[in-house]
């Protein structure tokens, strides 16, 4: 046996037991947690988006400069790792080269190994770059990311000096294959060193970088870089289709007693893997409307900070003391972080490995509501009048259809069933109670009636949907109300529903399923759409204005509705259309969201007035959307911006209704 190989023995031997306890303590923490897991299926389509988005990069690349870097370091090491495990071998036994393939293939594996070496330091050099010279603001600083960072480039230059004093040791037939070692080891060549001292040289730079892989293996399960393990599974667990529902409460299963997330043992062990795969990036943080208006909410750091809160109360967790487990509120995640989150989604839709951001954010808001009766004041009268009124305002369910007055639409208590209507319109509380609202619902029934469509509402039978009750924390609340409107949709026979309000849409499309609701539901965004494209809807008259759209929440990043209601504005002759700085996936939500409809901003700078402004820069002389929050939200920015004499607010269907 000779020196290397016992001290390989020794010194790997070590890295690995240490990289495997680390490991399996973590695997331990993560089938630890008590929450419910979630169900997976379509293994196919898993394997292909772990394909496309782990091999292919996808959804790193969607950020193209720093994406090709990490696109750059992350394919080098696939590469290298073959020549770094040849290195262990030879290290164990001389005779253990990769050699045994064949002169052809080998020469190949040597020139790429090469190649990708620069392309890795390429990469790091382009990231420190980016970290210490562009500095942008999401990113923050990172001493661990300043280690990763110095750990890679090491390898990288380790790597270049071994081969370098490899081909001066005159070593193989190979040596013309490392076609950019070769040139270091030219310049090494006039120092006159012997064949044993370049053999030295070799050595040791074998040990420098094969010691900096050990450290590597050790350092990785404790820091941010834990996701090169981790992304791959949390890529195929993912949530396969953009459309996503809250998960339900069993309120009938005697054996559950907390509900929600009181400490982070009792998350789901797909929640812990979020927490593992987070790599600190910050592209959720940078388009996170909370963060970006001065709130203290950072998905970003949410998730770190969970993460922290789950190593510290490790030794509980496993050792099975509930009792000396501490709060999932603690000095960094704490209520007004919690309280802050319009629900957008921004985050999860930018984040490169999958991340569940809101789940997090629900079941925390869950557990303070249901559990701990912690919720913003404002935000009691909303429950109160969800409970007697079945809208979160203060109006009587009698007066839910007076919106209607005039226009002769019928019932369904008066047609019968819902075979006698092409659809049912679902109104929503904001288009039969929100005097500003009621004008788009009746600009949207007045352009079903020109296209002939027969349809009928429920009238006052119709009751609140639950949306905002559910994403403030109050599923019992969102059950009750739900229950309540799939029994009366379900007695009339409803199969397709269509609605102005996204909120509703969504919640009826996606939330309504378990609880025996099983609708075809679409926007009225689309249902125009269709209008249009089929001839029923003919627009004529010319609109001399330019117009930008603002995207719902709802309805693009939740539904991935963004082209219909797009599609309807261009429809109207002379519509000039211009879209802000930030739209589709990475447009800015108008701060209505989650429940902060009916909240107060007492934290920064308003989230509304600030979309508005963004709005504002395009100078265009209307801003169009396709949600009853957002003209809400919308109106009140251009009012505070004392725009109103050259800025409408409209909704789509207004804007079609005037056209046609």
């Amino acid at each position: 046996m000779t020196w290397q190989t016992l001290a390989f023995l020794i010194v790997g031997g070590g890295a690995f037991y240490l990289c495997g306890k680390k490991f399996a303590l973590l695997y331990k923490l993560l089938k630890a947690q008590t929450g419910k897991p979630p169900k997976f299926s379509d293994f196919g389509r898993r394997i292909q988006t772990a394909i496309v988005n782990v091999l292919g990069q996808k959804a790193v690349l969607q950020d193209p400069a720093i994406g090709i870097a990490h696109t750059a370091i992350f394919w080098g090491f696939l590469i290298i790792t073959i020549g770094t495990l040849e290195q262990f071998c030879m290290t164990i036994y001389e005779g253990a080269s990769f050699e045994f393939i064949g002169q052809t293939l080998y020469s190949a594996m040597i020139w790429s190994q090469d190649f990708f070496t620069a392309f890795v330091l390429f990469g790091v050099l382009y990231a420190g770059y980016r970290r210490f010279f562009k500095k942008p603001k999401h990113l923050g600083q990172s001493s661990d990311a300043n280690k990763i960072l110095a750990f890679t480039g090491g390898l990288m230059v380790s790597i270049f000096f071994m081969n370098a004093f490899h081909v001066l040791s005159a070593h193989p037939w190979f040596t013309d294959d490392y076609f950019i070692s070769k040139h270091l080891a030219e310049a090494f060549a006039g120092m006159g060193f012997s064949e044993d001292v370049n053999h030295g040289l070799y050595t040791f730079f074998k040990w420098v970088h094969m010691c900096l892989v050990l450290g590597f293996a050790v350092y990785i399960p404790g820091s941010k870089h834990l996701h090169i393990v981790a992304a791959g599974p949390n890529t195929f667990l993912r949530k396969l289709d953009r459309e996503k529902g809250m998960t339900p409460i069993n309120f009938e299963d005697e054996t559950v007693t907390q509900y929600g997330i009181a400490n982070t043992k009792q998350m789901s062990w797909k929640d812990t893997l979020d927490l593992y795969s987070c790599t600190e990036c910050g592209r959720c943080q940078s388009l996170c409307p909370a963060w970006n208006t001065e709130k203290p909410l950072s998905p970003k750091n949410l998730i770190i900070d969970i993460k922290k809160n789950l190593y510290k109360n490790k030794d509980a967790i496993l050792a099975g003391q509930d009792d000396k487990l501490t709060h999932v509120i603690d000095e960094h995640v704490t209520e007004d972080v919690i309280w802050s989150c319009t629900s957008c989604r921004a985050c999860e839709i930018a984040c490169p490995v999958f991340i569940e951001h809101t789940d997090k954010i629900y079941n925390i808001r869950r557990n303070l509501v249901m559990m701990e009766s912690k919720f913003p004041a404002e935000v009691q009268p909303v429950f109160k009048n969800m409970e007697t009124n079945g809208t979160p305002w203060a109006f009587s369910q009698s007066e839910r259809a007076n919106w209607a007055e005039g226009l002769n639409v019928k019932t369904m208590a008066e047609v019968g069933d819902a075979s006698a209507v092409d659809v049912l319109l679902w109104v929503g509380c904001a288009g039969a109670y929100d005097d500003r609202n009621k004008s788009v619902i009746k600009s949207f029934v007045s352009l079903l009636n020109k296209a002939g469509v027969k349809f009928a509402t429920l009238g006052t039978e119709e009751t609140c949907t639950g949306d905002a009750a559910r994403r403030i924390g109050n599923e019992y609340l969102f059950q009750t109300l739900a229950k309540t409107n799939v029994d009366t949709l379900n007695r009339y026979q409803v199969k397709r529903i269509v609605t102005a309000c996204p909120h509703c849409f969504n919640t009826l499309k996606n939330e309504y399923g378990p609880m025996g609701g099983n609708y075809e539901v679409v926007h009225h965004s689309q249902f125009i759409a269709k209008l249009i494209q089929e001839g029923k809807l003919k627009p004529s008259k010319a609109l001399d204005a330019t117009v930008t759209f603002h995207d719902s929440c709802y309805l693009g990043r939740w539904n991935n509705v963004y082209e219909q209601p797009r599609s309807v504005i261009e429809s109207i002759p002379s519509v000039k259309m211009v879209e802000m700085k930030q739209h589709h996936d990475k447009g800015m939500c108008c701060g209505a969201g989650g429940g902060r409809m009916w909240m107060e901003e007492h934290i920064g700078r308003r989230v509304n007035v600030t979309r508005t402004e963004q709005a504002l820069e395009t100078n265009a002389g209307i801003i169009a959307t396709a949600c009853p929050f957002c003209v809400t939200m919308i109106t009140d920015g251009v009012k505070t911006k004392e725009a109103v004499d050259h800025v409408q607010v409209k909704d789509i269907s207004e804007l079609l209704d005037q056209a046609t």
